[in-house]
């Protein structure tokens, strides 16, 4: 019933940027946060940036100032804004989104997730 379908990534120089798009479809629920999760081949899986009412947005020490998240409520999309990009950032990156059925009930799902690669 919820589907997210990621899309943006790719290849990238370091020092240059790239724009993740991640849109949520369908219907019965309510959308409380969003994040973005990223794992490197070898490495766990850790937040890059979360986004929840009010806009109150969180970020990793690792991307703060670099990375922003935002999102477009009318359009159920959120989005990550890389910029100066490091060797470091590579990894898949998957979208999160937390909220509530209509009846009540809380859930979580993921993206299917979208390779960056930073790379002379």
């Amino acid at each position: 019933q919820v589907q997210l379908v990621e899309s943006g990534g790719g290849l990238v120089q370091p020092g240059g940027s790239l724009k993740l798009s991640c849109a949520v479809s369908g219907s019965g629920f309510s959308i409380n946060a969003m994040a973005w999760y990223r794992q490197a081949p070898g490495k766990q899986r850790e937040l890059v940036a979360a986004i929840a009412s009010g806009d109150i947005r969180n970020y990793a020490d690792s991307v703060k100032g670099r990375f922003t998240i935002s999102r477009d409520n009318a359009k159920n999309t959120v989005y990550l804004e890389m910029n100066s990009l490091k060797p470091e950032d590579t990894a898949v990156y998957y979208c999160n989104t937390a909220g509530r059925t209509t009846w009540g009930k809380y859930f979580t799902y993921w993206g299917q997730g979208t390779q960056v690669t930073v790379s002379s």
